[in-house]
């Protein structure tokens, strides 16, 4: 029952992780869209108002005219609508689930022997200080030199060096799947933080100076702006992290950090691209697309590098027929571990000939396919071995 019912939890929090980020995606897309397109009004009432940039735009049958005041307007509206809890949402439903899925089984999903040889509760500990340390060290790069002469670079430079180093020292750390997962956690918490620190106080200090009648610091506006840019281009990276770690084939490899890491970098490229095409919109110049062009070539040459081998001529007409014998052998002594008649994780039991011809396509698509099970290979199973169960299924699953 208590498994069933962390099921049931990992369900809904999942559904609503997935809700909020969309939420919150959507509207940061929007915002760094609505930033880069913005032209100088001409109207001379909305230069009169403190107007710096205005957009048209037509969505859902109707026209939108927003329009954006250069520091602050003269004088706050009575409805102002705040952004800032799809954000701390997304991160709650987020470190929710993570806590649902890793840490309350943190010795079979954050450690694996092989990687490290920890403690459930150290891994428990390192995962929690991996998520405050790369706020603290992001942040502190972008104190340091976000202000300075060429600071967007230097900072682009630091951040990059971390997220490198992090993405290594995690799957020294960690098993892959957590390790992949614990890069893009990490990131996100930095995000979620770059609006709990900065940017909504920055934006409450410029209404409470507007309403004391005080003048206007544009720092506020400049620091919110520079660390929703910074979010803008952590969002692809943090969505393929949390989404590869689903592909056993891309952290199961023992240069797993550098498929991570390449990974990012493509959706970094990409999502650059977009952000620069808005802007050579509006200047009526050529819109970068190379960037796209060699994030697209890295996941390409991804595909080749980490692509099975072939089977030689040799090895391919050698294959034999596969006896159920052989497998149920196989099944019993790699699954059946934790799929039998007293312990049946995710309702799936493999304890006899009926059970494992009825789970057939789901031995077949976890061990084979993607590589997930046995959850970081606990009961090390061997590429012969899911060999052997590709060979049963694709011949017809037989059980006699």
């Amino acid at each position: 029952m208590d498994t069933y019912l962390l099921d049931w939890a990992s369900l809904l929090l999942r559904w609503a992780h997935v809700i909020t980020a969309i939420a919150w995606i959507g509207s940061s897309f929007y915002f760094v869209f609505l930033d880069s397109s913005l032209t100088r009004p001409t109207a001379p009432d909305l230069k009169a108002k403190g107007v710096d940039g205005e957009l048209w735009a037509v969505h859902g049958g109707g026209f939108y005219h927003p329009q954006k005041y250069l520091v602050a307007p003269k004088s706050l509206p009575p409805d102002l609508h705040w952004f800032y809890w799809e954000s701390y949402s997304t991160w709650l439903t987020g470190f929710g689930l993570f806590t649902v899925l890793y840490l309350f089984n943190a010795g079979s999903f954050l450690v694996d022997k092989t990687v490290h040889d920890g403690s459930p509760g150290m891994a428990i500990a390192a995962s929690l200080g991996f998520l405050a340390a790369f706020w603290f060290v992001y942040d502190t790069i972008c104190r340091a030199f976000g202000q300075n002469k060429n600071g967007d670079l230097i900072v682009a430079a630091g951040v990059l060096v971390c997220v490198v180093f992090s993405s290594w020292l995690s799957c020294q750390l960690f098993a892959g799947r957590a390790a992949f997962l614990m890069t893009g956690a990490m990131i996100a918490t930095a995000m979620s933080a770059n609006v709990f620190v900065w940017i909504i106080p920055g934006q409450r200090t410029v209404i409470a100076q507007m309403k004391a009648g005080q003048p206007v610091d544009p720092i506020h506006g400049r620091r919110a702006k520079q660390r929703s840019v910074h979010n803008t281009y952590f969002t692809l990276p943090v969505l393929i992290a949390m989404l590869s770690n689903h592909y056993g084939w891309l952290y199961q490899g023992p240069h797993n950090w550098a498929v991570l890491v390449l990974l990012m970098a493509a959706g970094a490229l990409i999502r650059h691209s977009f952000v620069a095409r808005h802007k050579a919109h509006v200047n009526g110049s050529r819109a970068p697309w190379e960037h796209a062009v060699v994030g697209t070539a890295l996941l390409m040459g991804l595909a080749v590098w980490l692509a099975p081998a072939s089977p030689s001529a040799a090895a391919a007409a050698a294959a034999r027929p596969v006896g159920f014998a052989e497998l149920r052998a196989v099944i019993e002594q790699r699954c059946a571990v934790c799929h039998n008649a007293q312990v049946q994780n995710k309702n799936v039991a493999l304890h006899t000939p009926a059970l494992i011809a009825r789970h057939a396509p789901a031995v077949y698509q976890q061990a084979v396919v993607l590589k997930l099970m046995p959850m970081n290979n606990a009961t090390r199973i061997t590429d012969d071995e899911r060999a052997l169960i590709r060979r049963w299924f694709e011949a017809g699953h037989p059980v006699e």
